[in-house]
């Protein structure tokens, strides 16, 4: 009966011919077990011209030491050496074991040095860290991307239409604009979107909602834009206004960035509920992560930049979205402080997006 040994690394790599020949004798009291029984003997071991030996009562065997495995060793806990034809030999005084070893020519490999060191265990955690980071900030990105690619236009369509039927049963009512102001609105953006090349122009539908979330509008997968009454209030029906904000909307939509963010937070919630093992959480999340979820930097500047190429392509100028910016700021004002954070709900929503100096003058610099 042969015993199945754990993984663990053979003493002829790490002590060379030479030293086995030349390490002095030394002897060390441990206990053998031949594998088939749980009795123990006690023997002496001593390291000699290459071999193994373990001498005890009615015990004496030579094993070359390239048929004997020994586990890395650790800071506590017994010191085991298994045997190639079956059973083992152990000692519990570690320190002896320790010393028995080291005086016969053993040393211990680079990483079993590094795992006795809490300098190096630290740098090792860092050093993860810092490539976790990495993989985080470029990997999946990168994998996002790719994909993205991958995935047909068919599941934006579905994910558009099933996350607005979400929204609308919670966030969502119908619009009280009127049926002319609606289609006002509609004719305008026609026309700025009809001023692009076909290639350049995505499918998209515009809708309008009366919003619980105030003034606010966000673009799904799919192509589907939503424009709240309040954001046509907000800004007295404008219609260059307006038509800024569903140019920036449509670069969202032209990128694929619900489905790009969508697909970015799922593969991390799937890597986490491989590590929970619970997938139930991330599958029914779906709907709320496009709604709760915030673009990157990187998508929203490409939006701007889009926005900024249709604006002037329909002779608008990109200035106009500075004009939203402040009517945005003035609307948080009047709410306060208070009721600031419930005003961005949707965290894709062109409102959540803070008005910051770098964005404005992103806009009037392209103005210019």
């Amino acid at each position: 009966m042969r015993q199945v040994m754990p993984p663990v690394t053979s003493w002829a790599s790490t002590l060379g011919s030479d030293a086995m020949d030349t390490a002095p004798e030394r002897s060390l009291s441990a206990n053998y077990m031949d594998g088939r029984s749980a009795q123990s003997h006690p023997v002496q071991l001593r390291l000699q011209q290459g071999l193994l030996h373990i001498d005890g009562e009615g015990i004496a065997m030579r094993i070359p030491l390239a048929e004997v495995q020994w586990p890395e060793r650790t800071r506590h806990g017994k010191r085991v050496a298994h045997l190639a034809q079956g059973g083992l030999v152990q000692s519990d005084d570690a320190t002896a074991w320790d010393a028995w070893v080291g005086a016969s020519g053993q040393r211990d490999s680079l990483v079993v040095k590094m795992q006795q060191s809490w300098r190096s265990a630290l740098a090792s955690a860092v050093l993860l860290v810092g490539l976790l980071a990495a993989a985080y900030a470029w990997g999946l990105p990168l994998l996002t991307e790719a994909l993205v690619a991958a995935t047909p236009s068919s599941v934006d369509n579905s994910l558009g239409e099933s996350t607005l039927a979400a929204i609308d049963s919670s966030l969502m009512q119908p619009s009280q604009l009127s049926a002319s102001e609606q289609q006002r609105i509609q004719a305008a953006w026609q026309q700025v979107a009809g001023a692009l090349s076909t290639a350049q122009v995505p499918v998209w539908r515009l809708v309008f909602r009366k919003s619980r979330i105030g003034p606010n509008a966000f673009a799904l997968p799919g192509g589907t834009i939503v424009l709240t009454d309040e954001l046509v209030r907000l800004v007295d029906g404008d219609t260059d206004v307006l038509c800024a904000v569903l140019a920036h909307e449509l670069g969202h939509v032209k990128h694929r960035d619900g489905l790009r963010m969508l697909v970015q937070v799922g593969v991390v919630g799937s890597i986490s509920s491989i590590v929970l093992g619970d997938f139930s959480s991330v599958l029914a999340a779906v709907p709320a992560l496009l709604g709760q979820a915030h673009y990157s930097r990187q998508a929203e500047h490409q939006a701007d930049v889009f926005a900024v190429q249709v604006l002037k392509t329909a002779h608008i100028s990109p200035a106009t979205m500075v004009t939203l910016f402040a009517k945005l700021e003035q609307e948080r004002a009047k709410r306060g402080a208070q009721d600031k954070g419930s005003e961005s709900m949707l965290g894709i929503a062109f409102a959540s997006h803070p008005s910051d100096a770098e964005r404005v003058a992103f806009f009037r610099q392209a103005a210019q």
